[in-house]
């Protein structure tokens, strides 16, 4: 059995709490490796040293950061296989899924050698008389980030990426269900050139959480997970004082009008419902047909292309589509909301619920699932299921149709597939959801926009990556500087020319 570490002062390091959790095969159902579980005297440790080690990578410039990050991407793209088998073999997703993972973090990783640029101040001369005035972006010090289980590599990366560029210090509490790949990760970041200390993972729960929130070093919390855990760390994070972006939960729903490529809908939705099980925050679980008859002709298209779909392990390569969810809690709570949709009236089309894999039954495996006749009052279309789970709710018009998604008490994405430009132009405009996709299932930005939801699924006023990131991770300081210009006469400064 595998005992994992945490990483602290440039090295892997063995818990000291003498308490551990568990860390499944998805695909087998059995423990592969055990993780320690920080106290809060660990973590408050972990946070001092980082702090040591920031003051001279605070002071270091921001070319010679960058450079660092400029190593990083190489490294990844060397270790890119390694790292994306471990992502699996503890996640459960795919390789292709786990690449995927692995490079939307990196080009995050890409974006931050810019840090030069983005760092830059702003400056001003003659603002007054004798006066000039300028600004510049400094780091907050040490920031904490607390990140899902659902993409172990893209989300550290996103918030590490940036909070380091920047000159701060960094203490991950990655996912105790998939840790090895952040531990994979700070290694690199040492490889390419990061002094120790500046980045440390400490593996915890609650106590190690509310310890991050706690420590008056810490400046800056970023959170990615669900929206009740969302709301209690931005609470209580800057109610003592820190700054913070919290991201929680989706129910992102995709328009689909009658005048849409219904075949170009019905690929985006499978692959937008289904990839990674579903278990990410910009999957479409969703759809909205308008009219009877663009929703009779989309489920018939939608059920054979399900029918299709491969479910088994990673080991299985390219032939799979979709692996397992993430332990069997994740899965007992899915299947319990599918039971529930059919108890409270909904049609499930495609009933996957006896799904079991031959060779893996103690599995945590899922099959992909279709609703119709989904109605606003059930459970499957309040709840944020986070599994293989489409519902299709039926609008008779565009305005029902948009209305339902604003009305949802979750804001992260959210897609309209049409051919009509005014009717796309609208939906552009009035939707009240932080990412819109115009023909385009899941519209994550690239590195160099922002991303980040609204209503519940947002607590804090600035995004992931892109501009967003280094606005938040640096303080700006504005300086007004006077330096008047005396009359030398007879070799003496004229105190009255400052008059």
């Amino acid at each position: 059995m595998q005992e994992l570490t945490h990483f602290l002062g440039g090295a892997l390091a063995k818990g000291a709490s003498g308490r551990f959790a568990d860390v499944f095969n998805p695909a087998t159902g059995e423990v592969q490796a055990k993780v320690p579980l920080a106290s809060a005297d660990e973590m408050n440790a972990a946070i001092a040293q980082a702090a040591e080690a920031q003051r001279a990578w605070g002071a270091t410039n921001p070319q010679k950061r960058g450079r660092v990050m400029m190593a990083m991407v190489g490294l990844m793209h060397r270790d890119m296989d390694k790292l994306a088998e471990a992502l699996s073999r503890e996640h459960g997703k795919t390789i292709p899924d786990a690449k995927g993972d692995l490079q939307r973090g990196l080009e995050v990783i890409e974006y931050c050698i810019g840090a030069p640029q983005m760092l830059k101040g702003e400056y001003t001369d003659s603002a007054g008389p004798g006066i000039d005035m300028y600004s510049m972006r400094q780091p907050l010090g040490v920031v904490g980030a607390i990140m899902p289980f659902n993409f172990p590599a893209m989300m550290p990366l996103w918030h590490v990426g940036p909070a380091l560029a920047c000159g701060n210090a960094v203490v991950l509490k990655p996912s105790e269900r998939d840790p090895s790949v952040p531990l994979m990760l700070a290694e690199l970041f040492v490889e390419a050139g990061l002094p120790k200390g500046v980045f440390q993972v400490v593996n915890g729960e609650k106590e190690a959480v509310d310890a991050i929130l706690d420590n008056e070093i810490i400046q800056g919390v970023s959170f990615v997970g669900s929206t009740p855990i969302a709301e209690y760390i931005y609470t209580r994070a800057t109610a003592n004082g820190k700054r913070a972006q919290c991201f929680g939960g989706a129910k992102n729903h995709m328009i689909v009008m009658p005048d849409a490529d219904l075949d170009q809908a019905a690929d985006a939705l499978v692959g937008a419902s289904f990839g990674a099980a579903g278990e990410r925050c910009m999957a479409i679980s969703v759809a909205v047909p308008v009219g009877e008859a663009t929703a009779d002709a989309l489920i018939e298209k939608l059920v054979p292309r399900m029918e299709k779909l491969k479910v088994g392990p990673y080991t299985a390569g390219d032939d799979v589509d979709m692996g397992p969810v993430v332990t069997r809690a994740a899965k007992d709570r899915i299947l319990g909301l599918i039971n529930s949709g059919v108890e409270q009236g909904a049609e499930l089309v495609v009933d996957n619920r006896d799904f079991a894999l031959q060779g893996y039954e103690d599995g945590f495996f899922v099959g992909p699932h279709l609703f119709d006749k989904v109605t606003p009052d059930m459970e499957i279309y309040k709840q944020e299921i986070f599994g293989p789970v489409l519902s299709t709710v039926r609008a008779g018009s565009y305005e029902e149709a948009l209305s339902l998604a604003m009305d949802h008490e979750y804001g992260n994405g959210t897609a309209i597939f049409t051919r009509d430009g005014d009717t796309a132009r609208d939906f552009a405009n009035r939707i009240n959801i932080g990412m819109v996709g115009i023909n385009v299932p899941i519209p994550v930005p690239l590195a160099y926009h922002t991303f980040g939801g609204w209503k519940k699924s947002m607590f804090g006023d600035l995004n992931q990556h892109g501009p967003d990131s280094f606005k938040f991770y640096t303080r700006t300081k504005t300086v007004t500087a006077r330096w008047p210009s005396g009359i030398k006469e007879g070799g003496e400064f004229n105190f009255k020319a400052m008059d």
